[in-house]
């Protein structure tokens, strides 16, 4: 299924008709600011599963980040962290970092796995930020990734659909995506460690 969504105005229905594919489990392929992603919600453990098939990963060592629709959300999947990141991610985001913290206990059972850190997006795209915030939940998400040697990541969601409609529940059409990835911030150690430069500029909110 091809759902197109204009992020300038997402259609009310269409947002609800991809939350419901979520909250039955479904996988989904949506835009974000940055490239094109792939997840579930968080909630879904066989969906979890199915997105880590899908993008040859195992569950148990899969960088998955989870989208938030904002920093309210974030809490109960991070240890607690100081006023100054605060302020620098009230100002980051919604934007195309990737920051990764400690993870509070929730994480691992949710993901199935040991991890002990978590990535969190609050991407500025309003389509799957609306996507989450009417489903209640952050969702998993992992890029899509071009098997072409120049482009490492897939932009025209009509390609991507014809690749990936047999093996998702549905394609969100926002759009050409970029082919460049989100900026990763580690912020395990309580300060700002660029471990990926990407389209994201951090020293600006620094």
């Amino acid at each position: 299924m091809l759902i197109k969504i204009y992020n300038d105005n997402p259609n009310p229905k269409a947002i609800a008709q991809a939350v419901d594919i979520l909250r039955r489990g479904g996988v989904i392929i949506y835009p974000t600011d940055t490239v094109y992603g792939i997840g579930c919600d968080i909630t879904q453990q066989k969906a979890i599963e199915r997105v880590c098939e899908i993008r040859g990963l195992k569950p148990d060592k899969a960088n998955l980040s989870f989208i938030c629709y904002d920093l309210t959300d974030i809490s109960q999947y991070t240890k607690s962290f100081d006023t100054a990141v605060f302020r620098v991610l009230k100002k980051a985001l919604p934007g195309p970092f990737t920051f990764i913290f400690n993870a509070t206990t929730k994480v691992p059972k949710l993901l199935s796995s040991k991890k002990k850190t978590v990535g969190i997006r609050v991407p500025d795209n309003n389509i799957v930020r609306e996507i989450v915030k009417q489903l209640g939940n952050p969702i998993v998400t992992t890029s899509i990734h071009d098997e072409d040697e120049i482009i490492e990541y897939s932009t025209d969601p009509e390609l991507i659909y014809e690749k990936y409609q047999d093996l998702v529940d549905a394609v969100i059409d926002g759009g050409f995506g970029d082919n460049v990835a989100s900026t990763v911030v580690d912020l395990t150690e309580g300060t700002f460690d660029v471990v990926r430069e990407g389209k994201g500029d951090l020293e600006q909110y620094l």
